[in-house]
């Protein structure tokens, strides 16, 4: 589940993307302050929460963390509304430090690896690479599914030349750090970086 809010660009509007609509045709229900976004079999794709500062205060731009507290108030939201669906909290962090167990080339491309990278508590993703410099043993970033770019690029769960992918091994251009090389490749963290850490972006 992915918590965005950009009051400069897009408003004083939460919005709440609980899953992929691969570029599907949405179908949007508001009630009041609030926005049910579906696809055509009903499966709810993201929830808009308007004049949010009304009844939260959000801390941050783009990407934001919301407390327990916060979910309830959505809840609260939702119900007075009359939708019939509830928010789950989610205080995983999505871009995180991993290490790169293992990578293989693609059997069907000259430029993607296969890599299990973990991800921390034992978690281990699949996740297909295209940078040059990416090996076992590394420290690296991983955004994984449900994270935000700091440019608003979503991550899901997809396939890549027939391989599924779980989440992106990111440069550090793709995280917004200052000075980041223009040349192709993954960051590389030091060693002593802890892997399942939350990993600070740029905006």
């Amino acid at each position: 589940m992915i918590f965005a809010y950009n009051k400069e660009n897009v408003g004083d509007t939460l919005l709440v993307i609980v899953n992929d609509d691969h570029a599907q045709e949405n179908f949007v229900i508001r009630k009041g302050d609030v926005a049910r976004v579906t696809l055509a079999d009903d499966t709810v794709v993201a929830w808009n929460f308007f004049n949010i500062s009304n009844y939260l205060e959000i801390q941050g731009n783009g990407q934001v963390s919301l407390t327990d507290e916060d979910i309830m108030k959505l809840n609260s939201l939702l119900m007075a509304a009359g939708f019939t669906e509830t928010l789950t909290a989610d205080d995983e962090p999505k871009i995180v430090v991993g290490f790169v167990k293992s990578s293989k080339k693609h059997p069907d491309s000259d430029h993607l690896s296969i890599t299990q990278t973990e991800v921390g508590d034992g978690e281990v993703l699949q996740i297909v690479c295209g940078a040059p410099n990416v090996k076992a043993g590394q420290k690296v970033v991983v955004a994984k599914p449900g994270a935000m770019m700091p440019d608003g690029l979503l991550i899901w769960p997809g396939v890549l030349r027939g391989v599924e992918s779980f989440g992106m091994i990111c440069s550090a251009k793709e995280l917004h750090l200052p000075d980041a090389p223009e040349k192709k490749g993954i960051l590389e963290l030091p060693f002593d970086a802890v892997v399942g850490e939350a990993f600070a972006v740029g905006k």
